[in-house]
């Protein structure tokens, strides 16, 4: 039985300075968001982990990067978003599909953050209709903020997801509803009275959750507003 360990964490920038403090979880597979690209960092530490990546972003300092072990292969999926913001289809180890990330305004008028993720679903990507695909990074959402008047909500991306065979881990694990989650992954200007959950992992029905961890306040709001979430999963 395959086993994987999975992070997922938006970094608020300067990942160089940060990635050190992730080794504790020995993750398998890293999804950072607010990551600088380490084909032009001149950080040779940072260039030293990064020996396994791959990364897309609108500026060298900020973008999503996924980082594997080594001995784990990457491979960029062939498949078009266009100009939404910020998509990295992955298939991991040729043979599981992830799509990593971290959902921003990108401009849009109108399909801002969720609604970029809805929109990409709208494209039918095929590689999330197998049962190993994932879905997992910072959504920038919550079911909490639905408008009872848009079809593109919180809760129609979770839903469309469900249709192919995705199911948020956290979930799942400690037997929540989407919108009263009780562990927060942001505290909004690193302030403890903002307190949201808006960072996820979706996994197919190929997966097993085993067990899902965000972490604490200590140290992880030093360095970013975000917490680190940890899937462990099992390919069933």
């Amino acid at each position: 039985m395959t086993e994987l360990k999975v992070i997922t964490w938006n970094c608020n920038g300067a990942f160089r300075r940060k990635f050190d403090q992730l080794r504790e979880f020995d993750a398998d597979i890293l999804v950072i968001q607010e990551c600088e690209d380490p084909a032009r960092s001149k950080d040779s530490a940072y260039q030293a982990f990064a020996s396994n990546y791959l990364w897309v972003g609108p500026t060298k300092n900020k973008g999503i990067g996924v980082f594997a072990r080594h001995g784990i292969p990457l491979t960029k999926i062939a498949f078009d978003v266009g100009r939404l913001e910020l998509f990295l289809p992955v298939l991991i180890d040729h043979r599981w599909p992830l799509l990593a990330c971290w959902t921003r305004h990108a401009n849009s008028p109108t399909f801002g953050y969720i609604g970029q993720l809805w929109k990409l679903l709208q494209m039918n990507p095929p590689f999330l209709s197998t049962a190993a695909a994932m879905v997992i990074g910072d959504l920038n959402s919550n079911a909490k903020w639905d408008l009872w008047d848009r079809w593109w909500n919180h809760s129609d991306v979770v839903r469309k997801l469900v249709s192919l065979g995705l199911k948020s881990a956290y979930h799942q694990h400690f037997s929540e509803l989407q919108g009263e989650e009780t562990q927060p992954t942001l505290f909004l200007q690193r302030k403890l009275e903002k307190p949201y959950h808006v960072d996820y992992g979706f996994f197919g029905q190929g997966w097993g959750v085993q067990d899902v961890e965000v972490g604490g306040q200590t140290p992880w709001l030093e360095l970013s507003d975000h917490m680190p979430v940890v899937f462990k999963i099992a390919q069933r």
